[in-house]
């Protein structure tokens, strides 16, 4: 008998789309050159859209979603990799357009690989997952255009998701000042238990955008675009900068040159999904080096794989917290 294995598979009908739990072997799973025994996933605002239907995230019928995953090489034809090697792997259209981490084995170019680091577990691992990961080099992004804790307050919106919480984490313990924006004030204890020094009413940064706004931030980790975004980069300091990374509000900007002209104010874009490896494996250094892994815990909620359809409507309405770790064999 062939050995099977437990998968989350997305299929288009009619009327929308069907969520199921299917058995497959590795003859159903898509190219590549690294078969993995994965261990552990996790659930992410781009699974919950997936998931859900709520957004076009899906570029391939049927799908597994899963845009992250963790676990052990089983089989290996890329020469960087062999059978026993624990690896990671975010983003590269993977739970997008290539069966992604919601499996119990996944296929995938071992280009796309990161090794495990040193000290993580795979639960650790995805704890962090594409979230943390995008929240760290967002850090990278402010640091490397010279934004300093001397500077100023540094604002992080969405800040009680994936990416918001990680990062609040990693910037107090790089020393910045950091003011959480949040549409949810029941969850200022836990945002200062991560290390913000304030938290903000998203609702002060979603009125009528003005050009110049009174200037407050040294740097700004925005996770939701549109309208709060546009007035995040009107209330940035001169000569500081905002790392872009999210469409939680949408994808428009109404913005103007004002900010850009006028105060130097830099905008820097965060894509993820195709950062070179050696970036990739110096981010998670960082990672490992800058995230206190006690707030790492603290955000963090663990699922089975038959939790992830519920946690997938969750974290679209926005009722999850954190990073969600899903123990795809438990």
């Amino acid at each position: 008998m062939t050995d099977t294995f437990r998968a989350i598979l997305v299929s288009k009908t009619d009327d929308g789309q069907k969520v199921e739990f299917v058995r497959l072997t590795e003859a159903d799973l898509m190219e590549g050159n690294v078969t993995i025994d994965v261990a552990h996933s996790s659930v992410n605002y781009k699974d919950g859209l997936a998931i859900t239907g709520k957004g076009p995230i899906i570029r391939r019928w049927p799908l597994i979603p899963g845009i992250d995953l963790a676990g052990t090489v089983r089989t290996s034809s890329h020469p960087q990799w062999k059978p026993g090697d624990k690896v990671v792997l975010g983003g590269w259209g993977v739970g997008e357009g290539h069966y992604g981490g919601f499996s119990e084995v996944a296929r995938v170019n071992g280009d796309w690989l990161v090794p495990l680091p040193a000290g993580f577990s795979t639960a650790d691992a995805m704890a962090v997952g594409v979230a943390g990961y995008t929240a760290m080099l967002c850090v990278m992004a402010l640091e490397e255009q010279g934004v300093q804790p001397a500077q100023g307050e540094v604002l992080v919106t969405g800040a009680a998701g994936g990416v918001g919480s990680t990062a609040v984490a990693i910037l107090s313990k790089l020393g910045f000042t950091v003011v959480a924006a949040t549409g949810r004030p029941e969850e200022e204890a836990f945002l200062k238990g991560l290390g913000a020094a304030s938290i903000i009413d998203r609702k002060e940064l979603q009125g009528p955008v003005k050009p110049l706004a009174k200037a407050r931030w040294a740097g700004v980790v925005d996770t939701v675009g549109s309208v709060m975004l546009a007035n995040a980069i009107s209330q940035v300091l001169p000569e500081g900068t905002v790392a872009a990374t999210g469409l939680a509000g949408g994808m428009d900007l109404p913005t103007t040159v004002a900010p850009f002209i006028l105060r130097g104010v830099k905008l820097v874009g965060v894509n993820s999904v195709t950062t070179p490896q050696p970036r990739r494996i110096a981010c998670w250094q960082r990672i490992a080096r800058d995230l206190d892994r006690s707030k790492l815990e603290a955000l963090t909620t663990h699922v089975k794989l038959d939790d992830v359809p519920r946690v997938a409507a969750d974290i679209v309405a926005g009722k999850t917290r954190g990073r969600v770790v899903v123990d795809v064999r438990g």
